[in-house]
C-alpha cells in the first residue's frame, strides 16, 4: 500500500497531531440557547480519527452571534458546555481547537440575545438574507460602525473568549478572519470605509485583525494561536478589491513575525467562489514560516500533493467529513467515502443529518 504523508505525525505550533488531516470548521447550528450540548459532543468525538479538528464557528461576544443556534464562549454556562466536547475528542485521542468567530454585520437582530449589538467596521450594509428560527429569512440590517470603545471592548472579548478555551479544554484557538465575518470586514476596503487608524491605507485596514491575534496569543500562548484567511473568497457579500494580493502579503508578513501557530487557508472555488491563485498561496506559504493548512475541496491525492510539494502542512477537509465520521480511516485504507444526502439537515436542530451517519464496515 502507497505511503502517505498525510497519515504521519506533525506538530501544529507546540501540539502533537497524530496525522495531518484536519476536520475544517463547520457551522451546524445545534447549539441550542447557543450553549454545547451532549449531541454536539457526540457528534465531535465520532470525528476524532482527524489529527487536528477546528470547532464550528463560536462567538467571543453576545455581538457576535449572528446566526441562529451558533454556540458561544463568552458565559460560564457555555465553558461548561464545550467541556464536554473537549472531553470527548480527547478520550479517543484527538486534538481540537476552537474557532473564535465574530459574525460582524453578518447578524440579525432575531437571533441575537437582548442587549447585544450588530457591529461592523462601517455602516455598510451587507447584500443578501440569513436564516432565522422566528421569522425565516430575513434581510441583513445596516450595521453599527464600531466606535473606539467598541474595538476595545472587541478585543477584550476575543482575550476573554481565548481563556474560556482553554479552561474548557480545547488545545488551542483559530481566530475566523474569513468568510466576511468581523476581522475581514476590517481587511476589506469595501465594508471597511473606516477614515481613522483602522482604515484606509493597507496597514491601517490589517490593523485590527493584527492586535487581536497580538492580544490573544499574549494571553494564551503564541504556539496554540491561529487564524483562518479566505483571500479573494467572496462569501458573505465580500467583493474583490485591486489591493487583495498586497493585503494579503502585508498581513502574512505581519503574522509571521507574531510567529503564530498556524495560518489556515481556505479556497472555496469547489463550492463555486473564485478561485483563489496560485500566486497567493505561494505567496503566503513564503512569507510565513510556521505551519500552513490548506482547505478546499481537498480529496486524498490533491491533499498529499500539496504536503507533497510544500504548499501545506497539513489538509483540512469539510463536508466528506459530514457524511464520513470516520473519514480519515476511510482515506487511510481506501474504503469508499459515503456521499451523503442534501444540505437540507446541514443546519436543523436535531441528530437526523448530524450524529447519524454509520462508520464503514469492512466485509
Amino acid at each position: 500500500m502507497k505511503e502517505y504523508k498525510l497519515f504521519t505525525p506533525e506538530k501544529v505550533g507546540s501540539i502533537d497531531v497524530k496525522n495531518r488531516v484536519v476536520m475544517a470548521p463547520m457551522t451546524r447550528c445545534r447549539s441550542i440557547g447557543n450553549v454545547p450540548n451532549d449531541l454536539m459532543a457526540s457528534y465531535y468525538n465520532q470525528r476524532s480519527g482527524a489529527g487536528l479538528i477546528i470547532s464550528e464557528g463560536t462567538s467571543p461576544s453576545p455581538n457576535g452571534l449572528g446566526y441562529a443556534r451558533i454556540p458561544g464562549l463568552f458565559s460560564n454556562e457555555q465553558t461548561e458546555g464545550w467541556k464536554k466536547v473537549t472531553t470527548a475528542v480527547h478520550q479517543d485521542g484527538g486534538k481540537i481547537f476552537v474557532q473564535l468567530m465574530h459574525a460582524g454585520r453578518i447578524s440579525h437582530s432575531l437571533n441575537m440575545p437582548e442587549g447585544s449589538e450588530i457591529l461592523a467596521p462601517s455602516a455598510v450594509k451587507a447584500s443578501g438574507q440569513m436564516w432565522t428560527d422566528s421569522a425565516m429569512m430575513q434581510d441583513f440590517p445596516i450595521p453599527k460602525a464600531m466606535t473606539p470603545e467598541d474595538l476595545v471592548s472587541a478585543k477584550a472579548e476575543y482575550v476573554t473568549a481565548a481563556k474560556n478555551a482553554l479552561e474548557a479544554g480545547f488545545d488551542g484557538v483559530e481566530l475566523h478572519s474569513a468568510n466576511g465575518y468581523l476581522l475581514e470586514q476590517f481587511l476589506s476596503p469595501v465594508s471597511n470605509v473606516r477614515t481613522d487608524n483602522y482604515g484606509g491605507s493597507i496597514e491601517n485596514r490589517c490593523r485590527f485583525v493584527i492586535e487581536v491575534v497580538t492580544e490573544v496569543a499574549a494571553a494564551i500562548g503564541k504556539d496554540i494561536t491561529g487564524i483562518r484567511l479566505s483571500p479573494f473568497g467572496v462569501a458573505s457579500d465580500m467583493p474583490h478589491y485591486p489591493e487583495i494580493e498586497a493585503t494579503y502579503d502585508y498581513l502574512s508578513e505581519q503574522l509571521n513575525q507574531l510567529d503564530i501557530a498556524y495560518i489556515h487557508l481556505v479556497d472555496h472555488s469547489a463550492m463555486g467562489a473564485p478561485e483563489v491563485p496560485i500566486t497567493i498561496k505561494k505567496l503566503i506559504r513564503n512569507n510565513f514560516k510556521n505551519t500552513i493548512i490548506l482547505a478546499g475541496g481537498y480529496e486524498l491525492d490533491r491533499a498529499e500533493a500539496d504536503i507533497q510539494n510544500g504548499l501545506g502542512d497539513l489538509i483540512a477537509i469539510g463536508r466528506p467529513f459530514i457524511f464520513n465520521p470516520d473519514l480519515t480511516e476511510r482515506m487511510q485504507n481506501n474504503w469508499p467515502l459515503s456521499e451523503g444526502q442534501s444540505m437540507d439537515q446541514f443546519y436543523s436542530a436535531d441528530e437526523k443529518g448530524y450524529t447519524d451517519y454509520p462508520v464503514y464496515k469492512a466485509l
